[in-house]
């Protein structure tokens, strides 16, 4: 199976749920899922911001490493599921690629983070200080638990 996370500059929170499911699948030695992330306006090789490098060092993850990718230039045709922060993403996403509408959706409403379906996004850390950071780490860590869940049910 093949997962792709989207935001819009895959500096926060995309970049987030890649290198943290990439640590969950091996802490949980599930080796059939390869995760991947890009960007609507991501920049090709920007690297992630220093909130989100604290912040994920919280979790035991090193994201220094991660360089952003553009979904144009991603392989997103080539995803079993994709997974978007915002619904304004999972539009882009839809209105680019077509031909993925049907396993595109945001993070939130494909593992039911709320029982209602209301709160299905994740909200945009940029620019804000680094508990806004820890707010969308925590919020990402609790989806991607569901969806370990979900992908080891399928």
């Amino acid at each position: 199976m093949k997962i792709m996370f989207i935001c819009t500059g895959n500096i926060c929170r995309s970049a987030m749920a890649h290198w943290l499911m990439e640590k969950k699948l091996k802490d949980n030695d599930i080796k059939e899922v390869e995760v991947y992330s890009c960007g609507i306006f991501a920049q090709d090789g920007d690297g992630v911001e220093y909130n989100t490098i604290d912040v994920m060092k919280e979790y035991d993850v090193d994201i220094k490493g991660h360089r952003a990718t553009n979904i144009q230039n991603s392989k997103i045709c080539d995803m079993d599921l994709i997974l978007c922060a915002t619904i304004s993403h999972k539009q882009s996403v839809i209105r680019m690629y077509p031909e993925v509408k049907d396993k595109t959706f945001t993070l939130k409403e494909y593992v039911k983070y709320d029982e209602k379906g209301e709160d299905v996004e994740l909200q945009d850390p940029w620019g804000y200080d680094i508990e806004v950071y820890r707010f969308s780490a925590s919020q990402i860590d609790e989806c991607l638990n569901k969806l370990i869940k979900k992908i080891s049910l399928d």
